[in-house]
């Protein structure tokens, strides 16, 4: 079967739900500017405790649109119309309910959740202040991804695209007008973020009202019985998001114990950037995971195979450049996010950078590869590779390594296991494609 995929239908898909996804990222990264305006260094090192919380909402959310997204364009391809409309129903129907859960949370435990994220007396208010907001509009943010990911199966990437970039503009200008005009402090800074996803939804919402899409809410719940499997194709997606909250988390420990606040806020300023950078590679894997789902849901090896060369391709150009300007901006980076000038703040996070980021090119490479395994619904090597990346190798990593270099270690941790993990990926890939022969 000769290849249906053109070079330009790839671009066009990778290149809108990068551009969301990295609109998505700019939620939190803006309030790191902002707040670093307007609350210096201990605001920073607030946000940066705050920020897993965040992560654990949006990696359930992740797993369930991005699973649910690919089950769904799998049925549709096969003429299977009424399966996915039970798909997407039983998704909405789960999003509710544990993005509810993550709501009473932040009513009745965000400053214990804060305490035990790592935040001490100095900044357990604020932090506490930001992440009450957060959780009590969990249930915007999960829904905002989950309608993304759908929207973006169902033919709309523009739409998917501009619902995000429009909500990430809106969150900069909340910010500006709480923090630096309104003086709203933490609380201002969560309730720009939270005013994105709902303006998201509102966007996405044409395409509904048009009439063009193709998913409907249904009464019947008969899918339930195989949520396990919608979850399994989406745990790489959901292990990816906790995987930058857990790290964030045994870093923030490891480093309150080397250099306490100071070095907590250098690592927000890299730990942001990282968000971002991240955000850039699920963006070209979620535009890419269409394509290869359709593919395979027509039985075409030939595209199949055709899309993840491509994939890799795009995912490695992308890297380079990304770590030659992160490389080349370590200090203007730092600069723009430490608005007091903190020596000590600067010494640390420069080479914290330089470092850190020599993952690029091998974190793109791993979240390309759990995509392409998760796109023809082979679950188990997409999650090995996840559970490697955010649990298995990071967390000893980061505590051997920085037991033995201290800062520098730390910084380490992260390229020394998604170096790791890229050697067991392509040993997975080559194992899979010997077994299909």
């Amino acid at each position: 079967m000769k290849e249906t995929i053109s070079i330009r239908e790839f671009a066009r898909y990778i290149g809108l739900s990068t551009l969301g996804a990295v609109g998505i990222s700019c939620y939190i990264l803006a309030d790191t500017f902002f707040i670093s305006v307007g609350m210096g260094t201990d605001g920073l090192a607030a946000l940066n405790i705050a920020i897993p919380i965040y992560n654990f909402i949006w990696g359930i959310a992740v797993m369930l649109g991005m699973g649910g997204a690919t089950r769904y364009t799998i049925a549709r391809s096969r003429g299977e119309y009424e399966q996915g409309d039970r798909i997407f129903s039983v998704v909405i129907a789960v999003t509710v309910a544990f993005s509810t859960v993550f709501a009473l949370v932040g009513i009745f435990g965000a400053e214990k959740v804060a305490a035990l994220l790592g935040a001490n007396e100095e900044i357990l208010a604020m932090t506490t202040e930001y992440m009450r907001v957060i959780l009590l509009f969990a249930p915007a943010f999960a829904l905002n991804q989950v309608f993304t990911c759908f929207v973006r199966n169902d033919g709309e990437p523009n739409l998917a695209m501009l619902g995000t970039l429009i909500g990430s503009l809106a969150n900069i200008l909340l910010d500006y007008i709480f923090i630096i005009i309104w003086d709203m402090g933490m609380f201002g800074a969560a309730a720009a973020t939270s005013c994105s996803p709902v303006i998201g939804m509102a966007i996405m919402w044409r395409h509904k009202a048009s009439g063009n899409n193709q998913f409907h809410l249904t009464k019947d719940m008969s899918d339930f019985r195989k949520l396990g499997h919608t979850c399994a194709l989406g745990i790489p997606s959901l292990a990816t998001e906790l995987s930058s909250g857990i790290v964030v988390i045994v870093f923030n420990m490891i480093l309150l114990n080397i250099a306490g606040n100071v070095a907590v806020a250098a690592y927000g300023v890299i730990a942001n950037i990282s968000l971002v950078v991240i955000s850039v590679f699920n963006g070209m894997s979620q535009g890419v995971q269409p394509l290869m789902s359709r593919a395979y849901g027509h039985g075409n090896k030939h595209d199949t195979a055709a899309l993840l060369k491509y994939s890799l391709a795009a995912c490695s150009a992308v890297a380079v450049i990304i770590y030659v300007l992160i490389f080349m901006g370590a200090d203007t980076i730092t600069a723009v996010f430490n608005s007091e000038n903190n020596q000590q703040m600067a010494v640390i996070a420069v080479p914290g950078l330089k470092i850190y980021f020599t993952a690029a090119i091998f974190a793109g490479f791993n979240i390309i590869m759990q995509i392409h395994f998760t796109s023809m619904e082979k679950a188990l090597p997409g999650q090995v590779i996840s559970l490697l990346r955010g649990l298995i190798i990071i967390i000893p990593a980061a505590f051997l390594l920085s037991d033995i270099l201290g800062l520098t270690g730390v910084w380490l941790a992260f390229p020394v296991t998604e170096a790791a993990v890229a050697v067991v990926g392509v040993f997975m890939f080559m194992y899979f494609k010997r077994r299909k022969k």
